[in-house]
């Protein structure tokens, strides 16, 4: 694995892919090593590592899954991303119809809901995120890498009715239509 520094300063990301062989034994796929990219609003780098069209996952699927058209998530499927939240930093306010596992790898970050409460969660700390309206925050001089698993979820109902879904590039201008990969 390369220890080549990307623009968040940390190191590149190995992905390694398994799968079957003609005779359906277990076998590499694939290996790399990539690093992260700026989104458009300059906050954070993001490296999409896998996304699957449906859950539940078929793994019959040949397509490398970093190879399919996703936003921030993948509707009926899912997403596995590492995003490196740049020092002072922080995210739009946002919510998903997915269910989010963060893995926080390095750093520390501050999770804001929608009425001002915060937590902060340090290295190898873990956020269960289910569909509410939250702010990523890097409160730190330090860059704050965190692996995400999102998963497509119905929205949450409240009084019988959906809440919205307000995804980072439907609610800050400075995406300007790009997708987020």
């Amino acid at each position: 694995m390369s220890k080549e520094l990307e623009e968040s300063g940390l190191p590149a990301v190995q992905r390694v892919v398994t799968g079957h062989n003609e005779d359906g034994r277990a076998c590499f796929v694939s290996e790399d090593t990539s690093s992260t990219r700026m989104v458009p609003t300059g906050d954070a780098g993001f490296l999409l590592l896998w996304t699957t069209e449906t859950v539940p996952v078929d793994n019959n699927d040949p397509m490398d899954g970093r190879e399919r058209d996703v936003g921030t998530t993948l509707q009926g499927g899912s997403a596995f991303r590492i995003v490196d939240m740049l020092p002072g930093k922080e995210s739009p306010m946002h919510r998903t119809n997915s269910i989010d596992y963060g893995i926080v790898l390095e750093g520390e970050i501050e999770l804001e809901l929608e009425d001002g409460r915060k937590k902060n969660v340090g290295k190898h700390g873990v956020i269960i995120q289910r569909g509410t309206n939250h702010i990523w925050r890097n409160t730190s001089d330090k860059v704050c890498r965190i692996a995400f698993i999102l998963i497509e979820a119905s929205p949450y109902l409240h009084d019988g009715k959906p809440l919205d879904e307000y995804k980072p590039e439907q609610v800050d201008d400075r995406y300007d239509g790009v997708r987020i990969n």
